[in-house]
């Protein structure tokens, strides 16, 4: 069977319309969907002999499978033919949707919840889950534009490779548009005279430095433009801070796809300050991709 879909889910607003693009993942796939709740800590002081903690022993079994069914309704609605199974486990929502996602090809997630998932971004669950899961993360935030292009950003590094195949294979899935985002300063090869503003810092070679950039986005797309001739794919340099131009480049489009953590990061930081950045301030859903270790 091939690896799921999974879905955090606590029955807020924000986790259902996770549900929504879940199942809409999943059944571009053409994989299963897995529901899964979390609720807490069970009890650390159960005496020797005791049975298993429950859930059906403290009354919430109902609440939790009445959340589930009302996600699995969404979900079956949506789309009649997936396959659905569900996941209720007592843990941190950290540490149950990390050891889900190591059978899983996507994980889902909205921005906000009640109760097990609740202040998944404030919280910062969802950078943690981002660092340590074992598949990409999708959060689901602001308003995506339906017909807009998946945008990925492109960063030039090993790690980061594999978010631009994740971004390849999505844009093909949505029929959608790619739109390969470079961004470049004069501090992106610390090729400058002296401290001062990335924009308008003195360079050895501006020019220089700019193909050397071109040359990277040009190196790290067209492999899988040969792999993905289907695909539609806008080279686009812009020379800017990285942060901001990203999330402007969210505004229009339907999805953003970026690494965990590019070039330039500190030695041992799973997550970079980019990633975090979009999963706090991007317009519409974020995928962030693990390279490999």
């Amino acid at each position: 069977m091939s690896d799921p879909v999974i879905v955090g889910v606590d029955g807020s607003v924000s986790s259902l319309d996770a549900v929504d693009v879940a199942t809409r993942e999943a059944q571009l796939r053409g994989v299963p969907l897995r529901v899964v709740h979390a609720f807490g800590h069970a009890p650390g002081h159960l005496p020797v002999g005791a049975p298993p903690w429950s859930p059906a022993d403290h009354g919430l079994e109902p609440m939790v499978h009445g959340v589930l069914a009302r996600a699995e309704e969404r979900a079956h609605a949506a789309a009649p033919d997936i396959e659905i199974t569900r996941s209720v486990v007592a843990g941190e929502p950290l540490e149950v949707l990390e050891i889900e996602s190591r059978a899983a090809a996507l994980a889902v997630v909205g921005s906000r919840g009640l109760s097990g998932f609740a202040g998944l971004l404030l919280g910062s669950t969802a950078v943690q889950l981002a660092a340590h899961g074992h598949c990409p993360l999708m959060v689901v935030r602001g308003r995506p534009d339906p017909a807009g292009a998946v945008v990925l950003a492109v960063d030039g590094s090993e790690a980061g490779q594999a978010a631009v195949e994740f971004a390849f294979a999505e844009a093909a899935l949505r029929r959608a548009p790619l739109v390969a985002l470079h961004v470049w300063n004069t501090w992106s090869e610390r090729a400058y005279e002296g401290p001062g503003d990335p924009l308008t810092a003195v360079v050895v070679d501006a020019e220089h430095l700019r193909q050397a950039e071109q040359d990277l986005l040009a190196d790290a797309v067209a492999p899988l433009e040969e792999v993905f001739p289907q695909v539609a794919v806008e080279r686009r340099l812009v020379r800017s801070r990285i942060r901001p131009a990203l999330i402007d480049a969210s505004r229009s489009a339907q999805l953003v796809v970026t690494g965990a953590r590019g070039r330039g990061g500190f030695t041992g930081l799973l997550l970079g300050s980019v990633s975090q950045a979009l999963l706090h301030h991007a317009h519409c859903p974020v995928t962030v991709v693990r390279g490999k270790e």
